[in-house]
């Protein structure tokens, strides 16, 4: 080899050196999945309150992003009878959607469009992720809890007519698997249970509530899947059986039988109020958790509390086909008007919820870069709204989200 050509050889290796030293590594490698870069479409309804503020938040991180998706906007809010028609058809085409609070008036017999998507989409799982953010200071530490909530039945189901003035009556029915009829396209068998039922007089209420064999068995192979998936160890069931023995004893049995498909994971059992207690006790006891509505409802609430605030807990509800991701807890939470006129609305909840959606739409790089800024920007502690200890605003926390993105 010439003289010539090691010199060329020389210089070349000490250019590539100095290059690559500049070069910036990423410690995880993705390797994409065929499609991931199709842009996906996604419904988006702000809301009310403060949810086009978060919303808003979310619009800006995906395109700082160049995240592979695209939002189909519509005006929804509480005080309307139905969630327009077009609105319906947009998520059943796209299969995803993000959404604000839906303000629900409280009484008047104007029902929830919350729960009226659940029921229309038969978005049968709701899940709320309590955790620990590193940098948030909260009473209890390595608190981690997912709470599964079955979301078409029960109490929410609401099933409930005036009889005659001042007598209300609100249907609580046992179906269970003896003598079929055909509710909702599917053959059940029905007991009738009124549970702490009472007699039609004035001022007196009679409640019941709806529990299914197919919907507690459905509810229960979803949170023990889960479990499975996400290497989680352990499916708590919350009940209130030893009262009401038929209703939450058919939810206990499907859980049960459940159980025995998935020996790797520890099943248990507790009653609700007992449940509360514990979570503000020894949160860090549980893992998953599975429970009928209502129980759900008030379970994820305190966990949420105790895990850092509604403010920060991402959630999503579920089908067999649609998906609609919102604030985890207190989702129909519009918040106060003060908050939106100062622009103070926290958005964190909704940035965490709408990288669980990345992840449900197969985009995992996206979700943990999302993730990481957002758990980098509250572990940082410089920017945080009211509910969190300081005094920034929505665009605060969003432009200092964007400049923790990797």
């Amino acid at each position: 080899m010439s003289r010539r050509s090691l010199t060329l050889l020389k210089n070349l290796a000490r250019n590539s050196n100095a290059s690559s030293s500049c070069i910036q590594t990423r410690s995880v490698t993705y390797m994409p999945r065929p499609g991931d870069g199709s842009p996906r479409a996604v419904t988006l309804i702000p809301g009310d309150g403060i949810g086009p503020l978060v919303t808003n938040a979310v619009e800006q991180v995906m395109e700082a992003m160049h995240a592979p998706i695209y939002f189909e906007k519509y005006n929804v809010h509480g005080e309307m009878s139905r969630v327009p028609g077009e609105v319906m058809e947009s998520i059943r085409k796209n299969k995803v959607c993000l959404k604000g609070g839906l303000k629900t008036p409280v009484g008047g017999g104007v029902s929830s469009l919350n729960v009226q998507l659940r029921k229309e989409l038969d978005l049968f799982a709701s899940l709320v992720n309590c955790f620990n953010l590193p940098g948030l200071p909260t009473r209890h530490e390595n608190v981690d809890i997912v709470v599964i909530r079955e979301n078409t039945e029960g109490e929410y189901a609401g099933l409930e007519h005036e009889v005659v003035p001042g007598v209300v009556e609100s249907l609580k029915v046992v179906l269970s698997l003896k003598i079929s009829f055909v509710i909702e396209s599917f053959d059940f068998d029905v007991t009738r249970s009124l549970e702490n039922s009472t007699r039609f007089v004035p001022g007196v209420v009679e409640s019941v509530e709806v529990i299914t064999k197919f919907c507690s068995e459905r509810i229960a192979k979803y949170a023990f899947e889960y479990a499975y998936l996400n290497n989680r160890k352990k499916v708590t069931a919350v009940h209130k059986a030893n009262i009401m023995k038929l209703a939450d004893g058919l939810f206990l049995e499907s859980c049960r039988e459940v159980a025995k498909k998935y020996p790797g994971i520890t099943y248990n059992e507790i009653i609700v109020d007992n449940c509360c207690m514990q979570l503000v006790a020894k949160p860090e006891q549980f893992d998953v958790m599975v429970t009928p509505n209502l129980y759900g409802n008030l379970v994820a609430n305190t966990a949420a509390g105790i895990a850092g605030g509604t403010g920060v807990m991402p959630g999503g509800n579920v089908g067999a086909d649609h998906a609609v991701f919102e604030q985890g807890a207190s989702a129909g939470n519009v918040g106060k008007d003060k908050i939106v006129r100062e622009n103070k609305a926290n958005p964190v909840a909704l940035l965490l919820s709408s990288a669980m959606m990345l992840r449900h739409l197969q985009f995992p790089s996206f979700a943990d870069r999302l993730e990481t800024a957002v758990k980098r920007v509250i572990s940082e502690g410089n920017c945080r709204t009211k509910d969190l200890g300081g005094q920034s605003t929505t665009q605060q926390v969003v432009d200092a989200v964007i400049a923790n993105l990797e």
